[in-house]
């Protein structure tokens, strides 16, 4: 259950973030949400993704350099097929993958362990158009 009040601002955020066909960083949504007009702070796109992240809400990508949100299209756990050149993804499930973690957690006496799994790629129009070059 989200534990943020909808400001208007938060409204804005939310409503960016889920007009976007793929990842973002804050930076980008900041942009975006200035050129159309919306007066915001990028300090504020900041804690409201953060928010809306830890509100299970958001998608998160963490790169070596920045940190990418996505609107989530489902709520159940999930993993992550992200293409490297156009930034399309799909939600993929992976029973194995949800095994091979509990069984790695469990021989190292671990519990309680989550995870997240991105495996990038091309998707099919940019593997046809790096054929064509």
């Amino acid at each position: 259950m989200p534990s943020a009040r909808m400001t208007a601002q938060r409204a804005a955020i939310t409503q960016m973030i889920s007009d976007q066909k793929g990842f973002v960083s804050a930076q980008q949504l900041h942009e975006q949400m200035m050129v159309a007009g919306q007066k915001i702070g990028l300090a504020t796109v900041y804690r409201t993704l953060q928010s809306m992240s830890d509100d299970g809400e958001l998608d998160v990508l963490r790169l070596d350099v920045e940190t990418l949100y996505r609107r989530c299209q489902t709520s159940s756990h999930h993993h992550h097929l992200v293409c490297r050149t156009c930034g399309r993804t799909v939600e993929v499930s992976g029973a194995g993958v949800e095994e091979w973690a509990r069984s790695v957690a469990a021989s190292a006496g671990f519990s309680e362990v989550e995870h997240t799994l991105e495996l990038s790629g091309l998707c099919a129009q940019c593997s046809i158009r790096a054929a064509k070059t």
